[in-house]
Parts: C-alpha cells; structure tokens; sequence
C-alpha cells in the first residue's frame, strides 16, 4: 500500500480525466477505491467547469474488478460483502445518472467489475491489445452484477456467451459486440480518447444533460410510452436559451455560444 490517491483527477479544457491508481492489484475496486470513485463522481455531478469524464486506468491494466485478495482477508464476511456489493452497484449507477458524458479509456484487461465498468460508461474507446471478460464462473462466483450492464450493451446470446464461458474476448470482439464504439492502436488510445472527448464538450452542456437522462429513461418504457415522454423532454429543451442560441446559429451560418441555460 502507497500514500498515493486512488484515483487522480486531471482537468483541461472542460473534460475531467480519472485514472484509477491502484497499478500494482491491476486497478481491482477495493472498497477503498469504491469509495474514492463514489466521492469523485459525486464532486463532478455538481462542477459545471467540467462538460465529459475520461475514466482511465493507470498501469498495465484498466480494471480488474473486485479485489479477491481483499474479499478474503474479510473471510467473505456478509456485511462487508453487501457494503462492497451495494457501493459498486452505486457507482455504476452514478455513472449512468451523472449529468455528463463519461468515456471508458482501455488499455489492458478489464474484467468482472472492470468490464462492468466499461459497460456502464456512456462510450468507450479500446486499445487494440485490450481485453474484456466476466470470468466469475471460472473461480465458482457468477458475474451476476456485472450482467446488469453488460447484458444492457450487448445482445443476448453474446452477453450470456461472455458469462457462461469466462473467456477473454479481444478488443475486435467487443467492438463487433458493441461493448466499445472504437479500437485504436496503443500509441492513439490517448489522442482518439481526447479528440472525442473534446468533440463532445464543444456541445451545451444542458443539452448533453437532457440527453443522457433522456436516453436512459426511455430505453427501459414501451414504444408508446418512450414516445410520450420524449415529446416532453424535447418541447422543454426548447425553451432553453441554448437552444434558442444553436437554431440561430444554425441559421445564421455561425459558430454557437453556449450559457448552459
């Protein structure tokens, strides 16, 4: 153990960049690390100086899941057990309810909760050596939360593939799976990541906001009800000033300016 942050924080030009600092476990969310995370996204939701997250992993790995080391040292105690479970189940959500768009950055593996994590960014971009599993039922413990998200990326069949075997899947594989929107060579992931990133926090950050939470809502409500509720999210997006300011500058051929009301 290091005096060192578990997660570092890098900000420049509107996107926050978070990089899991645990290098030596391969990144693995201990509870500690839960919990460093939970406090950083909870900082981000209310910091308007920040438009999209990067979450990146520091070290040969992006994110191993859970520290298994650590589950033993506390005998798979209950209570710690469903502390554990409940702050991880948390920050997934967090992610997925943060009011910006957040990108996974991988590189190396990232497996059972790493994977998860994946899963539960709103974009994800892969090196090309990079590598994605649910191993639990490997070691005798199914990959039963990270299936919630996995199974919200990716078909079916495939998600209960990656599940039932345990096996890696190669960064080819996730792009087809569409567990990742792009595979770039190692020395791009950084670059790719950043111009993304920067492509995106060019736009309204409330539009972003209504969009995300938007997109959430509606995919678990039937055809009709997604529609209903849309209808609204779109007729009050027009009474936004940004709103107003990007059909202007549409129309007047210009670049827009952006006041996130």
């Amino acid at each position: 153990m290091t005096d060192d942050p578990l997660v570092l924080r890098h900000d420049a030009d509107g996107v926050a960049t978070l990089t899991l600092n645990r290098p030596e476990t391969r990144n693995a969310l201990s509870g500690g690390m839960l919990r460093a995370l939970l406090a950083t996204f909870a900082a981000l939701a209310g910091d308007e100086t920040v438009r999209v997250v990067v979450l990146a992993g520091a070290g040969p790995a992006f994110c191993a899941g859970h520290d298994l080391k650590e589950l033993r040292a506390a005998d798979y105690a209950g209570a710690y057990v469903d502390a554990l479970f409940a702050d991880c189940a948390q920050l997934m959500q967090a992610i997925v309810h943060l009011p910006k768009p957040v990108i996974a950055r991988v590189h190396g593996i990232a497996t059972a909760a790493g994977a998860q994590l994946v899963a539960s960014c709103d974009l994800a971009v892969a090196a090309e050596e990079a590598r994605f599993a649910t191993p639990g039922v490997n070691i005798g413990l199914f990959c039963s939360t990270p299936m919630v998200a996995l199974s919200r990326n990716i078909a079916p069949k495939q998600a209960m593939e990656m599940l039932l075997t345990g096996e890696m899947i190669d960064a080819a594989t996730a792009l087809r799976f569409g567990l990742v929107n792009a595979v770039v060579p190692a020395a791009e992931l950084v670059a790719h990541t950043a111009a993304l990133a920067g492509r995106i926090a060019a736009k309204s950050p409330l539009t972003l906001a209504i969009g995300k939470e938007a997109f959430y809502r509606q995919r678990e409500m039937d055809l009709a009800e997604a529609y209903a509720y849309t209808r609204g999210v779109m007729a009050r997006n027009l009474e936004a000033e940004d709103a107003h300011e990007g059909i202007a500058a549409f129309l007047d051929k210009r670049a827009p300016s952006w006041c996130g009301r």
